[in-house]
């Protein structure tokens, strides 16, 4: 299992820095489309605002859930690695939010923007790609940790070896 771990981390290392350096939607950010589409349903009751928000909250929500469900069963390795997770859907969601001002991104749901119209009605459309960088740059320093955590936990976590009784 050790190995295993540390093989993992060592794959995601260049994956990180692809994210971090030159992130492109990919095959995990259909994960976090349907999931961010279903936010959309889920938080419709609760007003527009919340509609409009709903998707990129269920979209962060979701992984941080496995998150905290890994944590209470004690699987520390496993919390990290979707700690990766939930650092990819931050950079898909800083790409959401840096577009909501050129509005250039394919949209599913039709021709309403939600991150154009959130920062519209806040009056900063026009600060989305600085706000962008903020979220990408926080999406960075979690995705550094989630992975210093996957590796201290690895370590820490590794069986060792029990002294040989007959060899006392």
């Amino acid at each position: 299992m050790f190995a295993l771990r540390l093989l993992l981390v060592a794959a995601l290392l260049p994956y990180a820095v692809w994210l971090a350096v030159s992130y492109e939607y990919h095959f995990p950010d259909h994960v976090n489309l349907a999931v961010h589409e279903a936010g959309h349903v889920l938080f419709t009751p609760f007003g527009q605002t919340m509609h409009m928000l709903g998707g990129t909250l269920l979209q962060l929500l979701a992984p941080l859930a496995f998150v905290v469900h890994f944590l209470w069963k004690g699987r520390r390795f496993d919390a990290a690695v979707c700690g990766v997770w939930f650092a990819e859907s931050l950079m898909y969601t800083a790409a959401y939010v840096g577009d909501a001002y050129l509005m250039q991104l394919p949209l599913v749901g039709g021709e309403l923007h939600d991150w154009n119209w959130l920062l519209s009605r806040l009056g900063v459309v026009r600060s989305a790609p600085a706000i962008a960088g903020g979220v990408h740059a926080l999406a960075c320093v979690v995705l550094a940790g989630a992975l210093v955590a996957a590796a201290r936990v690895a370590v820490l976590e590794r069986p060792r070896r029990q002294p040989d009784p007959s060899r006392a």
